[in-house]
């Protein structure tokens, strides 16, 4: 019977750190979010009200929303958020769900894996030429084009860390780690998880 505390120890401290810092990360992705919010907020109160534009709320947003949204994915990997179709799924033995599961992480990781590198040919251009935004900020395009591609770089990591830790757990047929790292997540489980996030807001809101 496999145990997968005690499997691996080290894998799963990594993959626990992983979880841990991809935590962090949606938390500034968020903030990041929240501030370009604002600042477009900003924008159009000062436009209409005071008559003046705060000017490149658009442009910032745009890099906002990009490094956000790249720093994020990691995250949603870990956390099996992943839109997949389970139709079929539902129906097949435990075994050969497994064996999908870690047929569509493999081919998220190699479609990841491409993405990044061309994201980086990318900033690396932007760099050598020093390529600006075509706006009155000529921003220069290899800041936050660097920072998208370092939260896809991280996505890599930790799709690394999923692979071969369900890569072991499917060799020595632990279909309960795989399943917990890159199956997907039933209507139990999402039902669990809002219920646990519920009663921590009612046990926080109590003096």
């Amino acid at each position: 019977m496999n145990n997968t505390t005690e499997r691996y120890p080290l894998l799963n401290r990594l993959l626990a750190s992983a979880t841990s810092l991809s935590r962090v990360a949606i938390w500034v992705a968020g903030g990041l979010t929240l501030i370009s919010a604002l600042y477009i907020t900003a924008d159009v109160i000062t436009r209409k009200v005071l008559g003046f534009a705060l000017g490149g709320s658009d442009e910032l947003s745009g890099y906002a929303f990009a490094i956000s949204i790249s720093w994020a994915l990691a995250f949603a990997t870990l956390q099996r958020a992943n839109i997949r179709i389970d139709a079929l799924y539902q129906l097949l033995p435990p075994r050969i769900c497994a064996v999908l599961d870690w047929i569509a992480l493999v081919a998220l990781a190699v479609f990841i894996a491409y993405l990044t590198r061309y994201a980086g040919d990318v900033a690396m251009l932007s760099w050598t030429r020093k390529a600006t935004a075509n706006t009155v900020m000529a921003t220069p395009l290899w800041i936050p084009q660097f920072l998208w591609v370092a939260g896809l770089a991280w996505l890599c990591l930790v799709l690394a860390l999923m692979l071969i830790r369900s890569s072991l757990a499917l060799v020595t047929g632990d279909l309960s780690t795989i399943r917990a790292l890159c199956g997907i997540r039933s209507t139990q489980e999402e039902a669990a998880e809002e219920a646990e996030a519920g009663e921590k807001m009612v046990l926080g809101d109590k003096p």
